[in-house]
């Protein structure tokens, strides 16, 4: 079985802990046991710290199961919150945050899943005033 890389949290459930927060980051961690605990947390996903010790140590190549992984927790995201990925019509407005001070592997691969979706950006203008 491939390793866990990528966990989510939102619709009161999550993958992972507030104990977790060496693998999942401090705010992935705690978004996971707000989710757990019943308060009310857009649901996401947290790759895992792991992922760039493995991208490093990989000659800056991904774990070949990280994307399937992405793939799948979106799929989630997307369940929960009643919107598409890139849909022009019903964007799922995303956000990413890393808490470190150069750009990391996880930053790079949500800088390009977002560029990849430029063209709902007319959209989140609507989007804006109704959250």
């Amino acid at each position: 079985m491939a390793k866990k890389l990528v966990y989510s949290f939102g619709g009161g459930a999550a993958d992972g802990t507030a104990e977790m927060k060496n693998l999942l980051g401090g705010k992935g961690a705690n978004l996971a046991e707000m989710a757990t605990l019943g308060i009310p947390v857009h649901a996401g996903l947290t790759i895992t710290t792991e992922v760039c010790t493995l991208f490093y140590a990989g000659n800056r190549k991904y774990p070949p199961e990280l994307a399937a992984q992405v793939r799948k927790a979106m799929a989630r995201v997307e369940a929960v919150m009643g919107r598409k990925f890139g849909d022009p019509e019903n964007p799922l407005p995303v956000s990413y945050t890393h808490l470190r001070a150069h750009e990391t592997p996880e930053h790079l691969v949500c800088r390009l899943l977002l560029e990849k979706k430029k063209n709902t950006t007319p959209q989140y203008t609507h989007l804006h005033h109704h959250y």
